[in-house]
């Protein structure tokens, strides 16, 4: 299995509309948005799949195909620190994949110059919760009802990584990814 990380693109559509109607639970991870086919799925990756100075959303790609996504977000120089984010479709699940592109995105974070890295996820979900533990992150606390997703509010467990935490250990997993990718825009 080969693993890359790298910028969304528009001929990814077709693979994020079948990922999106693979399984409910990546509902929330788009907001609502109807990625039924290619046409909305290449809208919403112009539009919420960026990678500028404040987003970088990585595509994970398994021979060939965009099966997921790494973000950080809300990426600040002056605090050093961004948002991470990371789902997976239901078949690309379980083989360390979601864990180890999360680790490698965060070293590229660390080596661009940020010090502290945030995610969180629901307290029902414990597969995420474990990929942020395999990935090196420790949990902060709890965010009482945080999220909504329709009716209902979820608490959100946090976690951060910081640039002087231990590495995680490495799990077998190999990752590639692009290296020609900049932290900043250059002028």
């Amino acid at each position: 299995m080969s693993i890359l990380l790298r910028p969304w693109n528009s001929d990814d559509a077709d693979d994020l509309s079948r990922a999106a109607r693979g399984s409910d639970d990546l509902a929330p991870q788009f907001g609502g948005a109807d990625l039924a086919d290619a046409s909305a799925a290449r809208g919403f990756i112009e539009r919420h799949l960026r990678f500028d100075d404040t987003a970088k959303n990585w595509a994970v790609e398994i021979d060939g195909h965009a099966v997921g996504n790494v973000g950080a977000t809300g990426i600040e120089f002056r605090h050093q620190t961004a948002w991470m984010s990371y789902w997976l479709a239901p078949d690309a699940r379980g083989g360390g994949v979601a864990a180890a592109s999360l680790a490698r995105v965060s070293d590229w974070a660390f080596r661009a110059g940020l010090h502290r890295l945030e995610l969180g996820h629901r307290m029902n979900n414990r597969a995420s919760c474990r990929v942020a533990h395999a990935a090196g992150y420790l949990v902060e606390g709890i965010e009482r009802q945080k999220l909504r997703y329709g009716d209902e509010r979820y608490d959100v467990e946090t976690h951060a990584r910081l640039a002087t935490d231990p590495q995680p250990r490495e799990r077998g997993t190999a990752v590639a990814l692009r290296t020609d990718i900049p932290a900043r825009r250059q002028n």
